[in-house]
């Protein structure tokens, strides 16, 4: 099972390491400890790219509502509400996903890392779409 949940860890955080900077902890993994780094670093990456494209998004929205106050008032508390929502159930799913692994092993946190770090990445392309021209 932990043979598994390596080697899964492994190809979610290489692709995702495929899009990073040169330098990170994901290039060159060959044990657990360097996976785990890996999938905390692709964790991060994720999520603190989620918070920029969630901070754009409201951005556009104050640009495109902001002369009527009441859409931009209903806009923005409509998207904390969802992004609220979807990182709970984010987490959620993400604790059924790595739930075969001891929580508090390396497998439990990796296979969450690697699925906190997927999901994070759909949720930003998703947040980066709305309200472009």
């Amino acid at each position: 099972m932990r043979t598994i949940f390596l080697a899964l860890a492994l190809i979610a955080t290489g692709v995702h390491a495929a899009e990073e900077a040169d330098d990170n902890p994901c290039d060159k993994v060959e044990n657990d400890v360097q996976t785990l780094e890996c999938s905390a670093y692709s964790r991060t990456t994720a999520e603190d790219l989620l918070k920029d494209n969630y901070q754009s998004l409201n951005e556009r929205m104050q640009t495109a509502y902001g002369k009527n106050p009441a859409q931009l008032t209903d806009i923005t508390a409509k998207l904390k509400a969802a992004q609220q929502q979807w990182l709970k159930t984010r987490d959620a799913d993400c604790a059924v996903e790595a739930f075969p692994a001891t929580s508090g092993s390396k497998a439990f946190t990796i296979a969450q890392n690697d699925c906190v770090a997927r999901m994070s990445d759909e949720r930003s392309e998703f947040l980066e779409s709305i309200g472009q021209e």
